[in-house]
């Protein structure tokens, strides 16, 4: 905490900034957004330069405004890194199944493998970890495989069944927002048959879907045992879009059976 206040205080001392110009300045940020909370006072800066003195969100938004500083590269300075967010949701174990917020952007980066095996017969089933020679950060804006703007990401519950087995709980779904029209015909078999993401007052759901004028039926897989669900369309259920990607464990199967 001590060299973030540091960091601050040298680049407030390159753009020749005292303490009462920070203050006056964070006042007119408080002014314009009628919050008081944006106000740093002469005090709490020498605080947060000099004593490690943790800033408020709005104190540290006022900041960055006044050194012309990136929000997010500051927070790094205390330790907190943007782009860990989607690794650490997924660390966490939710029941029911929900839309992600995350949104790809400058700060969003995955681990991607930056070379392989020239070897690599890559029409062959293959163990990538043992031929990958080397990994790296990329943004996941350079992901030249998926228009994101028109996609969404979604984790489906560890406890939500509905789709099993052809898409297990715990998976993490892409979303097609712009295929959102339900097509009750034109498939052949159960992996074309399009499975939709949708919203109601309760929460989400994925599932086949069937609609009849005003009533629109959601049907899980028979394999999973639930029970289809019927809702008054588009008063009750709004689709947020067609699943057009899957990633998922295969061992969901075994726990079920464990637990029940």
């Amino acid at each position: 905490m001590e060299d973030a206040g540091q960091k601050l205080k040298r680049v407030r001392e390159r753009l020749n900034l005292r303490y009462r110009d920070v203050e006056e300045a964070s006042l007119r940020i408080a002014e314009k957004h009628r919050n008081s909370e944006f106000v740093i006072a002469l005090s709490r800066l020498a605080d947060i330069e000099n004593k490690g003195t943790l800033p408020t969100v709005y104190r540290l938004y006022s900041l960055c405004a006044i050194y012309r500083l990136d929000f997010a590269e500051v927070l790094t300075w205390y330790g907190v890194t943007i782009a860990g967010l989607p690794a650490d949701a997924a660390s966490v174990t939710v029941e029911r199944t929900h839309l992600i917020g995350f949104e790809a952007n400058g700060q969003g980066e995955m681990q991607l493998p930056l070379a392989l095996d020239p070897g690599i017969d890559l029409r062959r089933t293959t163990y990538l970890s043992r031929l990958i020679q080397r990994w790296g950060k990329l943004p996941l804006m350079m992901l030249n495989g998926i228009d994101l703007r028109s996609h969404r990401y979604a984790f489906i519950g560890t406890e939500d069944w509905a789709m099993y087995p052809l898409i297990q709980p715990g998976s993490l779904v892409l979303i097609d927002e712009t295929k959102r029209k339900i097509v009750n015909s034109g498939w052949t078999n159960e992996f074309e048959r399009p499975i939709y993401f949708l919203e109601h007052r309760d929460g989400y759901l994925c599932g086949w879907c069937n609609l009849n004028e005003s009533q629109l039926v959601v049907q899980p897989h028979p394999a999973s045992m639930c029970n289809p669900e019927v809702y008054s369309y588009p008063d009750e259920i709004e689709v947020v879009g067609q699943i057009s990607g899957v990633a998922m464990r295969l061992d969901q199967g075994k726990r079920r059976r464990t637990h029940s």
